[in-house]
């Protein structure tokens, strides 16, 4: 069975800092932050961050109706509207091949929408079903967002949920690829999206992870600082379209980019406790599915999350494979972890970076952490620098790794 090329036509996303490219360079490049203090969650006493990075602006699209937006919470109208952005990017919104067979979709988050969640867990508590109806659990299953895109949009080729925590869009990514590689089918839309909630913020808090730079929320997270204090939750969603280079050709659409290598493992030790050796080896993963050597790859985006032990361990498995000459950044610095969206939505910045050589710098890095690994990290500006192959990088709770190698498209 011969193996299909896989290229990106339609990109597109949602989050804190504007929802097209040209927005959120202008702010990457005015290093400005996309994080607030979120005075809504006082009443959370025992919740120490005070610190997001929502989306404050979203509205749903007039043209939505009704119908269409009961099986929605939060975190499906974010996915659905980068799945629409994405696939006009590409030429193929409203286009009758999508809705034939021909387009699946591949897509996560962490959770389904805790509205619904507080919902169903009030009816547990006090034996009331107050604000359930028949879409409730639509809205709160972990595979609401790839149910939602696909129904939206009539996509009738295969579903694949990834709700892997903080490498659910990178999965998706990864997935889609392969069912297009190996010829399942010729289009997917690939992603992942969050929406921003206490309770994720709790679970970190937890943890002893987050940020509680509350007075000076333009100060942190710092990815890879030996002044940072933990990381921030952010709030998004990134979309791709994946089609074979064939079909893709055919249809005379643009290519932003080739997508030439995934890679992804477990680490098999330990629930939120990174492993460095088994994130080098999705790394070389990715490397082996590329055919490439490390010595090829010009940019790493880093997952880069503020905390203490992925910060060392991400970088440690990095410098061990590439050397300390690799350029590596992280976009977390400006948005926060957004979560079940960082996947899509770095992979979408690597792109961009990539056609357009100048990367962007990691915000708040001043004095990198000496437990850090040597690596070439921008900081304080974009950097201007020309590369044929990028690499992404994402790791999440459960020991998953994931990697992601993209090529500039002649």
């Amino acid at each position: 069975m011969p193996l299909h090329r896989v290229v990106v036509t339609g990109m597109a996303g949602v989050t804190s800092l504007g929802a097209d490219w040209p927005t959120i360079e202008a702010n990457f490049t005015a290093s400005r932050s996309g994080i607030r203090r979120m005075d809504e969650w006082d009443r959370f006493t025992e919740l120490n961050t005070r610190l997001g990075g929502p989306v404050d602006h979203f509205e749903t699209p007039r043209h939505w109706t009704r119908k269409q937006l009961r099986s929605m919470g939060r975190v499906s109208k974010l996915s659905v509207a980068a799945a629409e952005r994405a696939l006009a990017d590409a030429g193929l919104l409203d286009d009758p091949s999508i809705a034939d067979g021909r387009m699946g979709v591949a897509c996560g988050s962490s959770t389904g929408s805790t509205e619904e969640i507080k919902a169903f867990g009030n009816m547990l508590l006090n034996s009331v079903a107050d604000g359930l109806n028949a879409n409730s659990y639509i809205r709160m299953m972990p595979h609401t967002t790839a149910a939602n895109i696909s129904i939206f949009f009539r996509l009738k080729g295969r579903v694949i949920p990834t709700s892997s925590a903080c490498t659910s869009g990178s999965q998706g990514i990864g997935y889609a690829y392969e069912a297009i590689k190996f010829g399942r089918l010729p289009m997917m839309l690939a992603g992942g999206a969050e929406e921003l909630c206490p309770t994720e913020a709790m679970v970190f808090d937890a943890l002893y992870a987050t940020s509680l730079k509350n007075e000076t929320p333009q100060l942190s997270p710092r990815p890879y600082d030996a002044a940072r204090d933990g990381l921030v939750i952010g709030e998004g969603a990134g979309m791709l379209v994946l089609e074979s280079l064939e079909h893709a050709q055919a249809r005379g659409a643009r290519i932003h980019a080739e997508l030439i290598g995934f890679g992804s493992n477990a680490d098999g030790q330990h629930a939120t406790k990174p492993e460095h050796t088994t994130m080098r080896q999705a790394m070389q993963l990715a490397l082996d599915d590329a055919g490439l050597s490390a010595e090829s790859i010009g940019y790493v985006n880093g997952h880069g999350t503020a905390t203490e032990q992925g910060d060392i361990a991400e970088t440690q498995a990095t410098a061990e494979l590439f050397g300390s000459r690799m350029p590596i950044s992280s976009q977390k610095s400006f948005l926060g972890h957004t979560l079940g969206a960082c996947g899509a939505l770095e992979s979408w910045f690597s792109i961009e970076m990539m056609n357009r050589d100048r990367y962007i710098h990691t915000l708040n890095l001043t004095h990198l952490d000496p437990r850090c690994s040597a690596l070439d990290y921008i900081v304080d500006a974009p950097r201007q620098m020309q590369h044929e192959y990028v690499m992404n990088n994402n790791f999440a709770f459960g020991g998953i790794n994931t990697s992601l190698i993209f090529r500039r498209w002649p």
